[in-house]
């Protein structure tokens, strides 16, 4: 829909200057929105679009003439030159009536339909993210990757490729030898069953001591990683039992984040195999290296729970949850809700993933429990709450028409600004 007002614009700059419109077109950029007085819709950098040296010389004085000759219609209500960027700004009933036919003909795809991204090749992509090492609790070190690997599938999909959310998982190496010698000798079954994999971090704390005195129980765990490599049956029997209970306990953290996977992976499936593959691929002469980048993030620093250190990421969700319904027990505005526990988690679990989103991607941020949960400015809390605010007014004015809504009513300077955001 934006493409539509920079259409317009590049074919009045076109006749005003003589230069063809597709040229000038892909130099029109929607303008920032500013919290405090309006802003310009678009500007044009107007030297990028000269070709001429002697023009780019004078380059002011082009620029000015060029806007002294541009006139408002019924699409540009006005235009003008800041800094050397020519400015536009669409006309107000317009844009509300071109944003809101929008929004109600496209839905839950609204932003997706764009010509920008109808250019934008498309295919299968791999996302792999999270990533833990099994048969050990779920650590808040992965929760950024998570966070992220998520948005960039999420995002990857909406704007319609074909995603493949993989989830890699750390499952082979020494630290199943020191596991599987360990259990035999740490181990509780009836404690395995309870809660798997806070029994096994508590034999692989055990374990990892024993080795620091105990030359045996270090030449166990070698021989246990040599069964295991060996295909041992008994060896790989445990190992696959550790690996089941891991990614079930994982789902249910995963499920608290709203997150889910296609694939669980790791590196057990290509210690053999992957060589074979890429040799297979050589020799047909079909093996390519294409579409991997690497998203760098910093870490998350300072955060604890009543507990103490934070170790587990479960710990860190039961703690906005409880946190979040001690805030709303003291809150006079709080609503009755069949299940505030419920309501406290989404909300809680909320709050954690964009106080992650507000942090710095590439370098550590500080976390803050009181900034995370605030219920008013940037927060997922007060996202939640506006949220809310917004499904009631829907449900109030439900039975109205789609059309039944006049364009004067949005002309207030929030409106147009949050209406610039959608354009």
């Amino acid at each position: 829909m934006a493409c539509y007002f920079r259409r317009t614009i590049a074919e009045q700059v076109s006749r005003t200057m003589g230069v063809p419109s597709e040229r000038i077109l892909p130099h029109i950029h929607a303008g920032s929105v500013h919290r405090k007085g309006e802003s310009p819709d678009f500007w044009l950098f107007l030297k990028s679009v000269l070709d001429d040296p002697l023009e780019a010389a004078h380059y002011q004085e082009k620029a000015e003439q060029l806007t002294d000759k541009l006139v408002s219609d019924s699409v540009i209500s006005e235009s003008g030159l800041e800094r050397g960027v020519l400015t536009f700004k669409v006309n107000r009933p317009l844009l509300v009536k071109k944003v809101m036919d929008k929004i109600r003909q496209d839905g839950t795809t609204y932003g997706f339909q764009s010509e920008i991204l109808s250019n934008v090749p498309k295919g299968l992509t791999l996302v792999e993210y999270s990533s833990p090492n099994i048969a050990k609790k779920f650590h808040v070190g992965h929760l950024r990757s998570t966070i992220i690997g998520n948005f960039i599938a999420n995002l990857k999909e909406a704007a319609g490729n074909k995603v493949l959310r993989v989830n890699y998982l750390g499952d082979w190496g020494l630290q199943f030898g020191l596991l599987g010698a360990g259990f035999s000798k740490f181990g509780c079954e009836e404690k395995l069953k309870s809660n798997a994999l806070q029994h096994l971090f508590e034999v692989y704390v055990k374990v990892n001591a024993a080795v620091e005195k105990d030359e045996e129980t270090k030449l166990s765990a070698y021989e246990f990683m040599r069964e295991l490599d060996s295909g041992h049956p008994q060896a790989l029997s445990l190992w696959t039992h550790f690996r089941g209970l891991s990614i079930e306990e994982y789902a249910k953290v995963y499920k608290r984040l709203g997150v889910e996977f296609d694939e669980y992976s790791g590196e057990s499936l290509y210690r053999q195999k992957s060589q074979d593959v890429l040799n297979l691929l050589r020799s047909k002469n079909i093996l390519q290296i294409t579409n991997c980048q690497h998203i760098m993030f910093g870490r998350i620093k300072g955060m604890k729970t009543r507990r103490g250190e934070v170790i587990f990421l479960d710990d860190v969700l039961d703690e906005a949850r409880a946190r979040m319904l001690q805030n709303m027990a003291k809150a006079g505005t709080t609503k009755a809700t069949e299940d505030p526990a419920e309501t406290a988690e989404k909300i809680g679990v909320a709050a954690l993933i964009i106080q992650d989103f507000k942090g710095p991607l590439q370098a550590d941020y500080s976390f803050s429990w009181d900034l995370a949960l605030q219920s008013t400015g940037d927060t997922g809390v007060f996202l939640q709450y506006t949220h809310a605010r917004l499904q009631s007014l829907l449900t109030l004015w439900s039975t109205r028409e789609d059309d039944d809504f006049s364009v004067s009513c949005l002309q207030e300077p929030s409106a147009i600004a949050t209406l610039q955001h959608l354009l």
